[in-house]
């Protein structure tokens, strides 16, 4: 924990969560604290495995490197437990070829549903080959789907293989599906931080919510700002 009394570059994220420090031209970086991809803005899974890239638009930092991250995101999301996952993880070190296809359809389908949901943040129509690579997985994942008893009634649950690679697609899959049926469509949204571009679901009042979250590119756009005004004030000042 760091100390309660911070320098005069250093700001609060958000209560304990997270400090940054702040530099000169405005940007933040994080010194302690959670990761940002600990932090889960888009309200949909879909879309928070889209944001498993971050920094999009400037720097791209890649959340999912190998099947172990996919795992640790999935336990996350509450799509596996500890002992799933770990059955998992030893299937995995048994079949490796199999792990670099699955993550080769993994990144691919991550990649389709973010373009899918960036055209529909934009008002555009989607890009037919991502809508063509999701209903492929889709089509797998429905064909491991089955309706079960579910306390007074049913639901939906994929009836995998327990040492299946790649059931965590199937679900991810099921739940762009979800989403672009589904009367949220209309609220997703694109960070409009020219350096981010992670996917939401807007929830807020009046639906006028712009960043991710205020605690990382809001904070982060309004530094920068105050830095521009206060280098412009400086600027008059020297030349008065």
């Amino acid at each position: 924990m760091p100390s309660a009394t911070l320098s005069m570059n250093m700001i609060w994220l958000g209560g304990a969560t997270r400090v940054a420090r702040l530099h000169p031209e405005g940007d933040v970086e994080i010194v302690w604290g959670a990761p940002p991809d600990h932090f889960d803005p888009a309200d949909r899974l879909c879309l928070d495995f889209a944001n498993t890239v971050g920094w999009r638009r400037s720097r791209p930092d890649e959340r999912l490197g190998d099947y172990d991250a996919l795992l640790a995101w999935a336990r996350r999301r509450g799509l596996l437990d500890t002992p799933r996952a770990a059955r998992l993880a030893e299937a995995a070190r048994a079949r490796p070829a199999l792990v670099e296809a699955v993550m080769a359809r993994a990144h691919a389908l991550r990649e389709a549903i973010y373009r899918i949901f960036c055209a529909v943040a934009a008002g555009e129509r989607a890009d037919p080959a991502a809508l063509g690579l999701l209903n492929a997985e889709l089509a797998a994942a429905l064909g491991r789907t089955s309706v079960v008893l579910s306390g007074d009634g049913y639901t939906l649950a994929v009836t995998d293989d327990p040492e299946a690679l790649d059931q965590v697609l199937a679900q991810v899959a099921r739940s762009a599906a979800e989403l672009l049926t589904s009367p949220d469509l209309g609220s997703v949204r694109a960070c409009a931080a020219e350096w981010c571009g992670w996917l939401f679901v807007d929830r807020s009042h009046g639906q006028r919510r712009r960043w991710c979250t205020m605690k990382v590119c809001g904070n982060r756009v309004k530094t920068r700002r105050h830095y521009a005004r206060t280098r412009g004030r400086d600027a008059e000042a020297a030349r008065a």
